[in-house]
């Protein structure tokens, strides 16, 4: 069962590859998810909280600027995967299965990057403009974070 949301907060970091880890940081620094006797402990340091916040966040600016490269090159691919399979591994991690949970963290996040990427493209050419798909693929990604965080308790 622990699969389903490794694999949701990896396709949140396809979305938004900082978001993610961000939105598991402050659920452990908050005492939302159960911490046991291994390294997920690490999400909920005021390091790891402040140093993902300032990243989502600066993502979530960097995202609308139109230099901004597609999610779909290898760097910021391989960025979105990576932090799929660092946030997959911390929710596996509650259940002792970490490589398991990395795997669908992994698989979620490209399933997030292609669905996010398809899903603004047409969202942007129904609306005419892309800022409001991106924002709209914000808000997605921002509740979807908070939706999955809240339902490890």
């Amino acid at each position: 069962m622990f699969l389903v949301p490794a694999f949701l907060i990896g396709f949140i970091a396809g979305l938004r590859a900082m978001l993610a880890p961000a939105a598991l940081s402050w659920a452990v620094y908050l005492g939302w998810v159960p911490v046991a006797e291994n390294w997920l402990g690490f999400f909920g340091s005021v390091w790891s909280v402040s140093i993902f916040s300032i990243l989502a966040a600066a993502e979530l600016v960097t995202d609308k600027l139109p230099t901004t490269p597609s999610r779909k090159v290898l760097p910021q691919f391989l960025t979105r995967i990576a932090m799929g399979a660092l946030v997959g591994s911390g929710v596996g991690a509650i259940f002792d299965l970490t490589v398991y949970g990395a795997v669908a963290g992994a698989l979620g996040a490209i399933a997030g990057t292609y669905c996010g990427a398809a899903g603004r493209s047409w969202l942007a050419t129904s609306l005419g403009r892309s800022l409001p798909a991106a924002l709209i693929e914000d808000m997605i990604a921002i509740g979807g974070a908070f939706l999955i965080v809240r339902a490890l308790i």
